[in-house]
């Protein structure tokens, strides 16, 4: 009997391995096989990812023209949890465009959409697939020497996929800061801040609370708590005590490097080079190891940074000292703090509610409090700016971040709920169409 080449066979099995190894024989020229081997950690974001016994995924495909490049039929996707990666390691690579051939040959039939930049600095990833594929490459990595001990942090995607694309690439540089950072210390751990485990994070900041009340001016302060993300970020949360950075990119951040006429809010200025702790936190960790060589090199002493950043904070200590959500760069944008804990997902798959504080949130326009903590983009497309906003604003404004928006002439529809803009020829393609014919 004849099979349409069009015809596929996949069978996916999971099978709990008992504690002595298990072989596995296979013959028959029509099928082939792939096998990935998950270590013994349980992951329990989201829906328990893995057992608490170690699984071998066997997945099966005849050879046919549907099949991946390497010969395998791809994965067929239905019914999984999707969840977002985010990862970073400052390591020497001495040949980048080799190492990234390697990571295009592993990841050619994974279903995988994100940034993964490497280059003589290291490696800094993030990106969202589902949960089979996103942790095959972990567990790849890990096989490294290299990468062995990543601090690996996880999260549920919504609606499948974060990211629109995969962005595999040597980039100058690993995070976006003004002059590059290839000429930085990265590599020399002393020159970085020390990292806190979130434990001793969480003390550090109940212990300086009554230093914080006996001393409210920053000359006489022996700690300064430095948010170093963008002011937007801080505007969804941030810990309690820490001020708001006056900054919209990272690649301008400039704490430390400027005098009190030049910048007379920079919560550096004046300070105690020597004896005074500057404890840094971020997203991921990836900034304040970046920015905290710049300070290192300008004389700062004591440097202290929140290992795994406040994303690996929320999954080890929860809220406590936080307020508000985490902002993220991904079609998510705000996550609350249940979406890093160790909770069970319900059948539906999602994150149990608990109560977010959002008495600090203010609708950028007209100073109210706002209830959602996530940020829209201006339905200007020449704006495009990323703002709180009302209910009632979004009304009277059109999506608009102001009033001189609203007659620009490439403006977006309203997006409600947790949408993101499309691409500009989707709504002036929709015009188009709808026009009245003269």
């Amino acid at each position: 009997m004849r099979v349409s080449p069009a015809a596929i066979l996949s069978v996916s099995l999971t099978i709990p391995l008992p504690s002595t190894s298990t072989k596995a024989r296979f013959s028959g020229d029509p099928f082939r096989f792939k096998l990935y081997v998950l270590n013994s950690q349980i992951f329990s974001r989201p829906r328990h990812l893995l057992s608490e016994k170690p699984t071998r995924r066997w997945t099966f495909s005849c050879k046919c023209r549907n099949r991946g490049r390497n010969g395998y039929a791809k994965f067929d996707d239905e019914g999984e949890d999707f969840i977002v990666v985010n990862f970073y390691r400052f390591v020497s690579i001495g040949d980048p465009e080799a190492e990234i051939e390697k990571h295009l040959s592993f990841l050619k039939d994974l279903n995988i959409r994100g940034r993964i930049y490497l280059n003589e600095q290291g490696i800094n990833a993030q990106y969202s697939g589902p949960s089979k594929d996103a942790l095959a490459y972990v567990e790849w990595l890990k096989g490294d020497n290299r990468f062995s001990d990543l601090l690996v942090q996880m999260s549920p995607a919504m609606n499948r996929h974060a990211f629109p694309k995969l962005k595999l690439q040597n980039k100058p540089s690993l995070v976006q800061y003004e002059g590059g950072i290839s000429h930085l210390p990265l590599l020399d751990p002393p020159m970085r801040a020390k990292p806190l485990e979130p434990s001793e994070w969480k003390r550090k900041l109940k212990d300086l609370t009554d230093d914080d009340e006996a001393s409210p001016s920053n000359s006489g302060k022996s700690y300064i708590l430095l948010d170093v993300r963008n002011g937007y970020e801080w505007d969804v949360g941030h810990f309690r005590g820490a001020h708001r950075p006056e900054v919209d990119c990272f690649r301008n951040t400039s704490f430390g490097l400027s005098d009190e006429k030049e910048a007379p809010s920079d919560p550096l200025i004046n300070v105690d080079k020597e004896k005074t702790d500057i404890l840094m936190y971020c997203t991921g960790g990836i900034r304040c190891d970046v920015y905290s060589t710049v300070l290192r090199q300008r004389g700062f002493k004591n440097l202290y940074t929140l290992k795994g950043g406040v994303s690996h904070y929320l999954k080890e200590e929860g809220t406590a000292e936080w307020v508000g959500n985490l902002f993220v760069f991904d079609s998510r944008l705000s996550l609350p703090p249940a979406a890093y804990s160790d909770n069970v997902v319900d059948e539906a798959g999602r994150t149990p509610q608990t109560s977010v504080d959002t008495s600090f949130a203010r609708c950028y326009i007209c100073n109210s409090q706002v209830q959602e903590l996530r940020h829209r983009n201006c339905a200007n497309l020449d704006c495009n700016r990323l703002f709180l906003c009302c209910a009632e604003c979004v009304v009277d404004l059109k999506g608009c971040c102001c009033s001189d928006c609203i007659s620009a002439p490439r403006l977006r529809p309203v997006l409600h709920g947790v949408k993101r803009y499309e691409k500009w020829h989707v709504y002036r393609d929709s015009e188009e169409q709808n026009a009245p014919l003269v």
